[in-house]
């Protein structure tokens, strides 16, 4: 019986050693090619991410003229939550695996009350210019956090393009009255928020590796129900008497249900787990010049040149981020 010569038995033919150098060489092309075709899916959608959550703001500043702040907060988990419940049942999707569910509380604990409850008190005691300069930083921690937590290789052409465009979304937050209304309180509130934040969208992205970006946000809004149900039932019952909702601050709570505290973070999850927590966070960059853009078209907002500029030098460092990223290789079992 005779065997096959195997590939690297064959390769050592001079005859057909420069052949299959040839096809080592265009299988490592084809297979640099495709992991750069995934990168540039997940940025896609950590891009469509940041765009429903730009809508954010807009969405609240309408929402809390007919509802409490923190029903608001709460009252959109609980819609996010109803929603999930019923797309989990009908998918027939099983709990997560032991294994899954501390990052999966850690994410629920930045994402639903750390986040929005954190800023919320914030935001009574400081304008939100002020509190637009430390949240500015977001992307930024999200990397390092991305670093500690999941050990992600970045360059310091990475680290010097999130700082430069970290520093431009405060510099412009700062020229827009960010340096007034400074309270220490109110300071130590939006760094709280912003590390819940960033530590949850790292915890998140772990947990997205292993199952679909929109199950984790699924679970994540369900497991907060036995908390958000309850206590957004107290706060209507409590505040109710004060408030006289239009329909037009009804659907604003409803967007925000649906659009920021769910399907947002069915892209975001997804870009973060295809391009990489670090560099795929530091598009939410972006975000904060979205939401000056909405706020133009839906309240009448005045955007000037100075905000052009800034979203000029914010998109120049993005697009410096990810051109830092270098060479792309995937594992071998990949």
């Amino acid at each position: 019986m005779i065997e096959s010569p195997s590939r690297s038995s064959a390769c050592d033919s001079p005859n057909v050693r420069g052949y299959c150098g040839l096809a080592m060489t265009t299988d490592s092309s084809t297979t640099l090619t495709s992991s750069q075709a995934v990168v540039r899916a997940g940025l896609m959608w950590a891009f469509v991410g940041v765009l429903l959550f730009s809508f954010s703001v807009p969405m609240t500043k309408v929402a809390i003229g007919g509802f409490n702040p923190f029903f608001t907060a709460t009252g959109r988990a609980v819609i996010a939550g109803a929603i999930a419940v019923v797309v989990l049942l009908a998918r027939r999707v099983p709990f997560p695996d032991r294994q899954y569910l501390r990052p999966l509380i850690f994410t629920m604990m930045g994402a639903v009350w750390g986040w929005p409850i954190m800023l919320g008190f914030a935001l009574q005691r400081t304008t939100a210019a002020h509190a637009a300069v430390i949240s500015a930083f977001m992307p930024l921690t999200t990397a390092l956090f991305a670093v500690l937590r999941s050990h992600e290789k970045v360059s310091k052409s990475f680290w010097l393009a999130a700082c430069a465009g970290s520093s431009a979304l405060a510099v412009f937050a700062l020229s827009r009255g960010g340096a007034e209304g400074g309270d220490l309180v109110a300071d130590l509130l939006v760094v709280g928020a912003v590390l819940s934040s960033s530590w949850c969208y790292v915890e998140g992205a772990e947990v997205s590796r292993a199952m679909p970006g929109w199950q984790v946000i699924s679970w994540v809004v369900v497991l907060a129900l036995p908390l958000t149900l309850p206590l957004s039932f107290v706060l209507w019952h409590v505040t109710s008497s004060s408030y006289t909702p239009t329909g037009l601050q009804w659907a604003a709570l409803i967007g925000l249900g649906v659009s920021s505290m769910y399907l947002g973070f069915f892209a975001w999850y997804r870009g973060l787990a295809m391009a990489g927590t670090a560099h795929g966070g530091q598009v939410q960059q972006l975000q904060a010049l979205l939401t000056l853009m909405w706020s133009a078209l839906l309240l009448g907002e005045v955007v000037t040149w100075p905000t052009i500029a800034a979203a000029c030098v914010v998109i120049g460092c993005v697009v410096w981020a990810q051109r830092s990223r270098g060479i792309i290789t995937l594992a071998p079992e990949e």
